[in-house]
C-alpha cells in the first residue's frame, strides 16, 4: 500500500535515477573518483527533492540491491530531515506502508544491508510519532513486534531490528522531554526483549542457528546500556556456557563461532552496562574468575607454546584486559586475601574444595602476565601484548587507593589496616611488578640486525610506538617498585656489560637503558646511588662510543632526559681525578657530536645538559672553548644547538666574564651572515639557505644566554637583585658588546631587506626577534631594544603584510612599555619616546593593512593575517591606547570600520579578534578619563554601526559559534553607553532593513526589555543567546537548546 501524499512519478524518470545508483555503484563501471563525486552529489541532489518519497516504492521493487538500498535509504532520510513535507494526517498511513514494506523486504530475502536502512527508518520515525502528549505512536515497539511476528518475520531479524532500535534511540539528538519519553518506551520493553533474547541464546539439546545466536548476541550488547543491572545478571552464567569447551578431554576444544561474539558481550557488559566499572564483584567478577581459573590457564598456554594466538585466544585477551578495567580496585583488595570465595552460580563444575579469593586474583594476573610476555615481537609474531598494558595503571592506582583489610572472623588477624598492608599486599603486589618489569625489559628488545632489515617501516613504527607505550606502563611500575627497579635495571647491565662479546649486538643493553630513561619523570630529582652507577665509568663508561648506533643514539636519549638530575651530584673540580657523572656524560656526548647519524641528538642531550646544569659547568668554560674551536666537524644544521649550550654554560659566568666567550662565539656567526649577504647576488639559492642557518644559529645563543630559572626574580627589589642588573647593565655598555649588538642589528636589518619576503627567512627571523628580545628582568649581554626591530617590522610588512610579523608587532609593543620591576598599584605610563615610536608603527601598520584588506576577499582568503592584526592593535589598545586618537582622523576612522565589517566573516577566530579589539578599545576609551571627548566622539561616529554588525550577527550575519564574542562586544557598548546603545537597539531590530530572520516583533521587545532593565551580566548573555537561537530558527531543537546558559 501506499501513503496518499507520495507522487506517483513517471516510469521513465524512476528509470533514469535507477540507472544513475548503477553507474555509481555497480563494480564495472570503473570510474574515476571525479566522475564518482559528481554522480553522488547528483543523487544526493534528487534526494533532497519532494517528489524523491516516489522513488521509495518503485526503488525497493527493483531486483537491483544498489537501488533496493537507495530506496531504504531514501525514505530513513526524508523522514529525518524533511519531517515537515508529511502531513499531519498521512502520518498514520507512512507508519502502516513503511511495516508492510519492511516485512515485505524481510520475506523476500532482501539484503541485509537494505533491513538496516528499513529498521533505521522504522525508528526515525518513531522519533517523530512517539514522544508527545499525546503519543501518535503509544507502545511502538511492542506493536512493531507484533506486526512483524504475524509476518512470519524470523527471530533472527527481530534480533537485528531490536538492536537497531536501541543504537538509533541512544544516539539520536532529542530534547530532554522527548529523549525521557523514548527512552521509557525501551524500558517498558525490556521484559519483552530479554525474554526474546534469552529463547535465542539459551543453548537447547540442538545448538541454536548461528546467525540467530550472532543476532541475539548483537542484540543484548546493543541494549547493554538500557537492561537494569537484575536483568543482565542472568545473562552472565548463560554466555559462559556459550564460552564452555564443546570437549574438554582429551584436550578442551572451542568452537569460536559461539565463543568469540559471547566474549564479546561480557566485554560490553564489563565497560558499558549498569554492572560496570566495578560493580557486581559476586554476580559477574567471580564467576568470570572461577571460569578462568578451569579454562583459562590451558587456552593462554596453548598461545604461548604454539607461538600463536587463535581467535579464541585473542578473545580471551580481550575480556581479561575488559575484566582488569572492570574490575582493578576488586584485584587489590584481594590479591593477598585470606578469604574463601562464595559458591556462585556456574555453567561448570566448581572445585571441591574452592579456592582463595586471593588464588583466584593471582591467576588472573599470571595469565595477563603471559599475554604481556608472548613470545616474539609485538606488532610483527603477535598483536595481543599491547592490550594489557592500561591495566597496569589501573592496578597501580587501586593499590594505592584501596582499603586493604580484612575482619578477624575472616583471617583471624587482629591488626590495624597499614600492618596488613605492608606485610600481606604490597609484597605480591611488588612480585607482580617485578614480574612485569622483567617481561617487558625483553619485549622492548630490539631484532636483530638481519631481522630488523627484513621488517617494512609499518611494523617498525608500530613497534617503536609500543616501545613508547612500555614506558608509559613502566612509570607505574616504578611507582610500586621505587628504588629496588632501578637496583634491577642496574644491575642486569652490569650482568650483561660484563659478559657482552666483541662482535655481539647491544640490543639487549639498550632495551635495558631504554626501560630506564622511559622512567625519568617518575624518578625523584635527588641523589640516587643507581643513578651514579649508570652515569659512571662501570656503565656509561663501558657502552661504545663507535658504531652500534641505536644504543649509543639511547645512551644520548637518556642523558637527555636525566638532565636534571645531575644538578644533584656535587660540582667536579677542574682537575679532580676522577670524573663526575656531569661530566661523563658530557665526555660521551662530545664523542657523538661529530657522527653524522648522531649529532642531532647529541646535540639537543648537550643542549638539555647544559641549561639544567649551567653553574656546574661554568669553572669549565675553556673545555667548552676547545670544544667551540672544535666545531669544524659538525654539520652546520647542529650547530646552533651546541652554541646554545655553550651559551648557557657562559650565561652561568659574571656578566663581565660573559663578554669574552660571548664575543668568541657571537663573531664569527655574524660575520658569516654578513657574507651571506654579501654574496646573495651571485649565489642567491645558497646565500638565502646559509642565512637561515646562521639565524638559527644566532637564535640558540640568543636562548642560552637566556636565565631558565631567575625570572620570579623580576618582582624581587633585593639588593642582591639590584646589584646583579646593575651589574649586567654595566656589561652591556661595554664597547666590545656594543660593537657586536650593532653588528648583530645590520645583519637582520640586512636580511630583512633582502629576504623578508622569504618564508624560510621569516620564521628564522621570528624566531630569533622572540629570542634576542627580553623584559629588563631577563636582558643579557645580547638583547636588542624593541624600537629599532619595530622599524624592521613595519618595514617587512609593508613589502609583504604577513601574520608573522603582525605577531613579532605584538610582542614588541609590550616591550616598548615594560612592566615596572617594582609592583605598584597604578600601572606606568609610557615614556614620550617610547608613545612616539607606537604611533609610527601603529600608522604604518594600520594603512598597510587596511591597504591590503581593501582587495576583494582579501579578509576571508586570509584569516590568520586578519586575526593577526586585530590581536596587534589591541596590544595598543593595553599599553599605548593615546595614540589611537592621534591617528589620522581617516586612518582611525577606516580601522574602526574595518573591525565592525569584519563581524560578518565566516571565519570564527577573524571574526572573535575583531570583537576583542572593539570591546577593549570602547572599555579602555570608556573608563580613561583623559579620553572623554574621544569617548563621545567614538560613540557618535561608529556606536550604531557596530551595534548593527552586533544585532545582525546574532541574527544570521555571523556563524554561530561567534555568539559568546558578540554578547562580550554587547555587553561593553550597553555598559559603556546605556542609553544610546538601547536607542540604538530598537532603531535596529525594528527598521525594514534588519537582517530578514525568524524573530518577531514580540522577541525583539523581549530581547531589548531584558537587556537593558537589568544589571546582570549573565541575565544579559542569556537574553543575546535566546534572541540567537529564535532569530534563526533554532528553537525546540537539541542543538539551539544545548548552547542556552543554563
Amino acid at each position: 500500500m501506499a501513503a496518499v501524499f507520495l507522487p506517483v512519478l513517471a516510469q521513465e524518470d524512476v528509470e533514469r535515477a535507477a540507472h544513475l545508483i548503477q553507474r555509481a555503484y555497480a563494480p564495472q563501471s570503473h570510474l574515476s573518483s571525479e566522475d564518482q563525486r559528481q554522480l553522488q552529489q547528483e543523487l544526493f541532489d534528487i534526494q533532497r527533492r519532494p517528489e524523491a518519497w516516489g522513488l521509495v516504492l518503485p526503488f525497493l521493487a527493483h531486483p537491483d540491491p544498489n537501488v533496493q538500498f537507495f530506496g531504504a535509504h531514501t525514505i530513513q532520510v526524508k523522514i529525518a530531515r524533511d519531517w515537515d513535507s508529511v502531513p499531519t494526517d498521512a502520518a498514520t498511513q507512512l507508519r502502516d506502508m513503511l511495516l508492510e514494506l519492511t516485512g515485505r523486504a524481510i520475506s523476500s530475502g532482501q539484503n541485509k544491508v537494505v533491513l538496516r536502512k528499513l529498521f533505521v527508518a522504522i525508528t526515525s520515525l518513531a522519533i517523530k510519532l512517539h514522544p508527545g502528549n499525546p503519543s501518535r505512536w503509544p507502545d511502538w515497539l511492542r506493536s512493531t513486534l507484533n506486526i512483524f511476528s504475524g509476518m512470519g518475520v524470523l527471530r533472527e531479524h527481530m534480533m537485528d531490528f531490536l538492536a537497531i532500535v536501541a543504537e538509533e534511540t541512544q544516539s539520536a539528538d532529542l530534547l530532554p522531554p522527548n529523549k525521557a519519553q523514548m527512552q521509557t518506551s525501551l524500558l517498558e520493553a525490556v521484559p519483552m526483549v530479554t525474554q526474546a533474547i534469552n529463547a535465542c541464546i539459551v543453548v537447547p539439546p540442538t545448538q541454536p542457528a548461528q546467525h540467530e545466536l550472532s543476532s541475539a548476541l548483537r542484540c543484548l550488547q546493543a541494549w547493554m546500556s538500557i537492561l537494569p543491572a537484575n536483568d543482565l545478571v542472568p545473562f552472565v552464567p548463560q554466555l559462559l556456557t556459550l564460552m564452555n569447551p564443546t570437549m574438554e578431554a582429551p584436550t578442551p576444544e572451542y568452537d569460536d563461532q559461539t565463543f568469540v561474539p559471547a566474549s564479546d558481550t561480557l566485554q560490553e557488559l564489563l565497560s558499558q552496562s549498569a554492572l560496570s566499572n566495578g560493580s557486581g564483584s559476586k554476580t559477574v567478577t567471580e564467576p568470570l574468575l572461577l571460569w578462568l581459573d578451569r579454562y583459562g590457564g590451558a587456552i593462554v598456554q596453548s598461545s604461548v607454546d604454539g607461538a600463536f594466538v587463535d581467535d579464541v585466544s585473542h578473545s580471551l585477551c580481550k575480556l581479561l584486559a575488559a575484566l582488569g578495567d572492570h574490575s582493578a580496585m576488586y584485584f587489590a583488595k584481594n590479591i593477598a586475601a585470606p578469604v574463601q570465595v562464595k559458591p556462585v552460580p556456574c555453567p561448570f563444575p566448581l572445585p571441591t574444595p574452592l579456592p582463595l579469593v586471593s588464588h583466584l586474583v593471582q591467576n588472573f594476573l599470571r595469565l595477563l602476565l603471559l599475554y604481556t610476555a608472548l613470545p616474539g615481537y609485538y606488532g610483527v609474531d603477535e598483536e595481543e601484548s599491547e592490550m594489557t598494558l592500561s591495566f597496569w595503571y589501573l592496578f597501580q592506582e587501586a593499590l594505592w587507593n584501596v582499603d586493604y583489610g580484612f575482619d578477624v572472623s575472616e583471617d583471624g588477624d587482629a591488626g590495624n589496616q597499614a600492618e596488613e598492608r605492608d606485610r600481606d599486599m604490597m609484597p605480591v603486589a611488588k612480585a607482580v611488578y617485578f614480574e612485569l618489569v622483567t617481561v617487558l625489559r625483553r619485549k622492548v628488545v630490539w631484532p636483530p640486525r638481519n631481522v630488523l632489515s627484513s621488517w617494512t617501516k609499518d611494523k617498525r613504527d608500530k613497534f617503536q610506538a609500543y616501545r613508547r607505550d612500555v614506558g608509559d606502563t613502566l612509570i607505574n611500575a616504578y611507582y610500586v617498585l621505587r628504588d629496588d627497579m632501578l637496583a634491577f635495571y642496574v644491575t642486569d647491565l652490569q650482568q650483561r656489560l660484563s659478559t657482552q662479546q666483541a662482535q655481539a649486538g647491544w640490543e639487549e643493553i639498550e632495551a635495558t637503558l631504554h626501560c630506564i630513561m622511559a622512567i625519568q619523570e617518575a624518578v625523584p630529582v635527588e641523589d640516587s646511588p643507581h643513578l651514579r652507577q649508570v652515569f659512571g665509568p662501570e656503565i656509561l663508561g663501558r657502552l661504545p662510543k663507535t658504531g652500534d648506533e641505536r644504543v649509543r643514539r639511547t645512551a644520548l636519549h637518556l642523558i637527555g632526559s636525566y638532565s636534571s638530575w645531575f644538578t644533584t651530584q656535587p660540582a667536579q673540580v677542574p682537575g679532580a681525578p676522577s670524573p663526575s657523572p656531569l661530566m661523563n656524560a658530557i665526555t660521551y656526548i662530545v664523542s657523538a657530536l661529530p657522527d653524522r647519524a648522531l649529532c642531532l641528538f647529541a646535540a639537543n642531550a648537550l643542549r638539555d645538559l647544559c641549561d639544567a646544569n649551567r653553574i656546574a659547568l661554568a669553572p669549565h668554560i675553556s673545555a667548552f672553548g676547545e670544544l667551540h674551536a672544535g666545531l669544524t666537524g659538525i654539520p652546520d644544521t647542529e650547530k646552533a644547538k651546541v652554541l646554545q649550550s655553550i651559551a648557557s654554560v657562559i650565561q652561568a659566568l659574571p656578566p663581565a666574564e660573559e663578554i669574552p666567550p660571548v664575543e668568541a662565539i657571537v663573531s664569527p656567526v655574524v660575520s658569516k651572515l654578513c657574507e651571506a649577504l654579501r654574496s646573495a647576488g651571485q649565489l642567491p639559492e645558497e646565500a638565502r639557505t646559509m642565512a637561515v642557518q646562521l639565524l638559527q644559529t644566532l637564535t640558540g645563543v640568543a636562548r642560552g644566554l637566556t636565565r631558565i630559572n631567575d625570572s620570579l626574580l623580576a618582582l624581587d627589589d633585593s639588593p642582591e637583585v639590584q646589584a646583579a642588573m646593575e651589574e649586567m647593565s654595566r656589561a652591556r655598555e661595554d664597547p666590545r658588546v656594543l660593537k657586536l649588538r650593532d653588528a648583530i642589528l645590520s645583519a637582520i636589518r640586512g636580511s630583512v631587506e633582502l629576504w623578508s619576503t622569504d618564508a624560510g627567512v621569516c620564521g628564522a627571523l621570528s624566531d630569533l626577534f622572540k629570542a634576542i628580545t627580553a623584559l629588563p628582568s631577563d636582558v643579557t649581554l645580547l638583547s636588542l631594544p624593541a624600537g629599532p626591530l619595530l622599524e624592521l617590522v613595519c618595514l617587512a610588512a609593508q613589502r609583504q603584510l604577513t601574520a608573522i610579523w603582525l605577531s613579532l608587532a605584538t610582542m614588541l609593543v609590550i616591550q616598548l612599555n615594560p612592566p615596572s620591576l617594582i609592583p605598584t598599584t597604578f600601572k606606568s605610563e609610557p615614556s614620550a619616546e617610547a608613545s612616539e615610536i607606537a604611533l609610527s608603527v601603529l600608522q604604518v601598520l594600520t594603512q598597510t593593512s587596511l591597504n591590503a584588506f581593501s582587495q576583494p576577499g582579501a579578509m576571508v582568503s586570509n584569516p590568520d593575517v586578519v586575526q593577526a592584526f586585530f590581536g596587534c592593535v589591541e596590544s595598543f589598545v593595553h599599553h599605548f591606547l593615546p595614540v589611537f586618537y592621534r591617528l589620522p582622523p581617516d586612518l582611525f576612522n577606516g580601522l574602526v570600520q574595518c573591525a565592525t565589517t569584519s563581524l560578518s566573516l565566516q571565519e570564527r577566530y577573524s571574526l572573535a579578534s575583531a570583537c576583542t579589539f572593539l570591546s577593549s578599545l570602547v572599555n579602555r576609551t570608556a573608563t580613561n578619563d583623559d579620553l572623554s571627548n574621544a569617548k563621545v566622539a567614538l560613540a557618535q561616529t561608529h556606536g550604531f554601526a557596530i551595534m548593527r554588525a552586533v544585532l545582525f550577527g546574532f541574527a544570521g550575519v555571523a556563524p554561530r559559534s561567534a555568539t559568546p564574542n558578540l554578547t562580550e562586544l554587547l555587553s561593553a557598548l550597553t555598559t559603556r553607553y546605556p542609553l544610546e546603545s538601547k536607542q540604538w537597539a530598537s532603531e535596529i531590530l525594528f527598521a525594514e532593513d534588519f537582517f530578514p530572520c525568524r524573530a518577531t516583533p514580540e522577541t525583539k521587545n523581549k530581547f531589548i526589555k531584558t537587556v537593558f532593565g537589568t544589571r546582570s551580566i549573565k541575565r544579559a548573555r542569556e537574553a543575546a543567546q535566546q534572541f540567537t537561537i529564535v532569530a534563526r530558527g533554532l528553537e525546540g531543537s537539541t542543538f539551539g537548546y544545548a548552547t542556552v546558559p543554563m
